[in-house]
């Protein structure tokens, strides 16, 4: 039974739109250079389990193609620490990161805002209230919640509206 309510559930899941967004960085939310800096993407909505992270400039002054950054990064990390010698480039604006497939980097899964890398000494942009407080020091904004984690329960939350019902008439739950 339960085994059915996993198949019927995962068959269900799969029409769902499941996405790869990158939180951070954003238009509002730079690097600096020469510092360590945070990439944060919503690991709990896709399919994928890991990526490349590329690192893009829409200035070919800047980087002729898009460079990585980290090879291979799995996607339950949620967020990473670029370090200074990973993203070592020039303060300029029109960056991106890529998160691509690791073993085709042209396969992009997510592409971020455009952001600016400012130059060493810069400060980072202030957090709202409502952002996770759990930044390192010298990051550029705090991680993503982790309220959100793998444990048991937790497969309701992604279930869109009526599909729960769904599951429940597969299963031949009768439903009051």
């Amino acid at each position: 039974m339960l085994g059915r309510l996993v198949l019927v559930a995962a068959a269900l899941l799969g029409t769902a739109s499941a996405q790869l967004t990158i939180t951070n960085p954003t238009s509002d939310s730079w690097w600096v250079a020469q510092s360590s800096n945070t990439l944060a993407w919503t690991c709990d909505t896709s399919t994928y389990s890991n990526f490349t992270v590329l690192l893009a400039n829409s200035n070919p002054s800047i980087l002729v193609q898009p460079i990585a950054i980290i090879a291979i990064e799995p996607n339950y990390d949620c967020s990473k620490t670029i370090t200074q010698q990973q993203a070592s480039q020039p303060p300029s604006t029109g960056y991106t990161v890529l998160l691509a497939n690791p073993l085709n980097s042209s396969d992009v899964y997510a592409t971020s805002q455009s952001f600016e890398i400012k130059a060493l000494g810069s400060s980072y942009p202030a957090t709202s209230a409502s952002s996770s407080p759990t930044g390192t020091s010298g990051s550029s904004s705090a991680s993503p919640s982790s309220s959100t984690g793998k444990s048991g329960g937790a497969l309701a939350q992604y279930v869109p509206a009526g599909v729960g019902m769904a599951i429940a008439l597969a299963m031949g739950v009768v439903v009051a």
